[in-house]
């Protein structure tokens, strides 16, 4: 698994739960040293032990940690970055959903070895989606929920989101948009603000 990956689990228990608990994450899951390489590939089976330990240490089952995790990729200040990527998908929530098929690409471009989960999605009647993922790591469909929880607050969009699992792997992520204009959403700016 990609170190941008791990490290993107660390980084969720530093800044939640600070620098102790992810060092008894670390310790459980035989990090060792206690910090991943953004840029270096760990063995797969890494990932799942870590998620383990989160689980272990926090009191929590993995797919509520996946979920606040998603939230914590869009919504805080150290991964504005994620954020800016996901926005550049549309000018609004649907939109935004739609280019959700092409997100695995975008993440390459960035990073050119980040080989993301399949995610798919498909229209139904008016307002109504699914996303399917497809990830070997169990729980993605989870983090895909707080990502777009988060991604429809910041459209001002009111959704329902609903996850079904399957036997196969594969997690299905349930959309309903109820309200496209349900608030105000967040600013955004194509260009970067410089400081």
């Amino acid at each position: 698994m990609h170190g941008l990956i791990n490290r993107s689990f660390q980084n969720y228990m530093t800044d939640g739960y600070g620098r102790t608990a992810w060092l008894k994450v670390a310790g459980r899951a035989n990090v060792s040293p206690p910090e991943f390489e953004a840029m270096l590939t760990y063995d797969d089976a890494v990932t799942p032990a870590v998620l383990d330990a989160m689980g272990d240490v926090l009191g929590r089952a993995r797919g509520e940690i996946m979920e606040d995790v998603g939230t914590y990729l869009v919504t805080h200040p150290n991964t504005e970055a994620v954020r800016r990527l996901l926005r550049f998908g549309g000018m609004n929530f649907e939109d935004f959903l739609h280019s959700l098929d092409d997100l695995p690409d975008r993440a390459q471009m960035a990073v050119s070895d980040l080989y993301l989960p399949a995610i798919e999605l498909h229209g139904h009647e008016e307002g109504h989606f699914s996303l399917i993922c497809d990830s070997p790591l169990a729980g993605f469909g989870h983090l895909m929920m707080g990502v777009l929880r988060v991604m429809a607050d910041d459209y001002g969009v009111l959704a329902l989101l609903d996850l079904e699992e399957s036997e196969t792997g594969k997690e299905t992520v349930h959309i309903q948009m109820v309200a496209a204009d349900f608030a105000d959403g967040r600013a955004f700016d194509l260009g970067a603000r410089a400081s």
